[in-house]
């Protein structure tokens, strides 16, 4: 026990701050690109229909399962954030509470949610842009992955960022990566060997919640293992044990962290709207490109997550000097990584978006138009790579450094001020060509914003030697 505890300390202390990023980080972007592959398979396996109609569907369930990260990012960031400051304080007992707190959390939260998309579920799906031809596959898959999928989503991503923040980083992403793995693997299987041609949809949804519930199996497993040396716990008596003033601080930056997922998700319920109203085909294109550039975003966050903890722990602790590194190294490596996949996305556009949908199979003509209209989009939006970085590690630190305020008031920049009146506005200009080019236009003032407000954080946090 006393090895593991001295390794945990010398990883957020002493260790070389490259070596200690890629301990963190490496393991959480094995993890999110195998879960940008994992949320690609359904997207390229329906695609194999040549189906359209499936494909829109596929993209407006995407915007109720992205409230399920808004979730997570409430009780895993608010929690994982405070449970690794809390340690570079010194204080393991309350942050064990906390851990505990937020996993009840996760669980309350996620069945009021799965409830009322059960009840509310044809209005919504209205809502969101189904249209005729493809409301019906959209209600398939949010039955299996949303209303009964939401708990075993929710929890996982959760669990994993509660490991992650105490050290526990490949652990978190085998849970992740594994679920993703085996969804690859079942996705053929429930859609074109166990259920009739015209059910890919359902089978696609079988397969993804089957994957969520043994990633769910997985972490829970961890967690109870790694509670025996690290500060996380099951326990509801130890959930009941958290103090008043560790909630409010978990608020303090899960809400905000929970708001920027949830103001990401408005501002694509309005993208699918606009795309809607143009065509199904516009829509399906925005779908299968917002699939694509998971890739850079996922090395992105996954650099990001694993700077928060070194962040955190080191801005609790009162060495600004080790946390100032650690941002500048992160900054580095995440803005190369973005211009390599600016590189590799523009030069095959092309073929990568034809990839996700067959000309071969169902409406060839349309399946054509759709591939054409994808390749338009996806060179336009990649472009917003850089600075979608530089927003999802300026919220890090601010949610690393429990800057609640901040967090939201970037979030809220971010989205609402800058990226949903671009939509609109270029829609109206430039066509559907808008639709791309309002995302680069909208994250460039959005990662002003937050590099404005870590400037501030940054230089008021040399003012105290230490906090939580």
């Amino acid at each position: 026990m006393a090895k593991e505890t001295y390794d945990k300390k010398e990883l957020f202390e002493s260790m070389p701050i490259p070596k200690a990023l890629a301990t963190l980080a490496i393991p959480t972007i094995i993890s999110q690109m195998i879960n940008v592959i994992y949320n690609m398979v359904d997207t390229f396996f329906i695609g194999r229909t040549g189906n359209s109609y499936m494909l829109a569907a596929t993209t407006l369930t995407m915007t109720m399962t992205f409230l399920c990260v808004a979730f997570s990012n409430l009780f895993g960031l608010g929690g994982g954030s405070l449970v690794a400051r809390l340690l570079g304080a010194q204080r393991p007992d309350e942050a064990k509470s906390v851990s505990a707190f937020s996993i009840y959390g996760a669980i309350a939260i996620s069945i009021v949610y799965s409830a009322l998309i059960a009840i509310f579920m044809d209005p919504v799906l209205v809502f969101l842009g189904a249209s005729p031809d493809t409301i019906g596959f959209t209600r398939q898959y949010t039955v299996y992955v949303v209303v009964i999928g939401t708990v075993f989503t929710t929890l996982s991503i959760t669990m994993a960022h509660l490991l992650r923040n105490t050290g526990n980083a490949s652990k978190a992403s085998i849970g992740l990566s594994g679920g993703g793995i085996l969804n690859m693997f079942l996705d053929p299987l429930f859609m074109f060997v166990i259920l009739p041609k015209g059910q890919e949809v359902v089978g696609a949804a079988i397969a993804t919640l089957l994957s969520n519930i043994c990633s769910f199996i997985y972490l829970f497993i961890q967690v109870v293992k790694a509670s025996r040396t690290a500060p996380l716990s099951f326990r509801l008596s130890d959930a009941r044990k958290v103090k008043k003033d560790n909630v409010k601080k978990l608020f303090a930056v899960g809400v905000p962290s929970a708001l920027l997922s949830a103001f990401f998700d408005v501002a694509n319920i309005c993208a699918n709207q606009l795309a809607a109203a143009h065509s199904d085909v516009t829509l399906a294109a925005l779908g299968i490109v917002m699939k694509i550039e998971r890739i850079p975003n996922g090395v992105n966050v996954g650099i990001g997550q694993g700077m928060l903890p070194i962040v955190a722990y080191n801005y609790a602790s009162g060495n600004h000097k080790r946390m100032r590194e650690a941002i500048k190294v992160t900054r580095i490596i995440g803005l190369i990584t973005c211009a390599i996949c600016i590189c590799l996305l523009e030069i095959f556009a092309k073929p990568i978006t034809n990839f996700f949908l067959s000309t071969r199979g169902g409406d060839p003509s349309l399946a054509i138009a759709t591939v054409t209209v994808a390749s338009v989009f996806l060179r336009m939006r990649c472009t917003a790579s850089p600075f979608m970085f530089l927003s999802y590690s300026n919220s890090y630190i601010m949610q690393a450094t429990g800057h609640g305020g901040a967090t939201l008031l970037h979030a809220f920049a971010r989205e609402v001020i800058f990226y949903i009146p671009c939509l609109f506005l270029l829609d109206r200009v430039m066509g559907q060509n808008g639709l791309a080019a309002a995302l680069p236009v909208g994250e460039c003032f959005g990662a002003i914003v937050g590099l404005v407000l870590v400037h501030y954080i940054l230089k008021k946090a040399e003012q105290k030697k230490s906090g939580i």
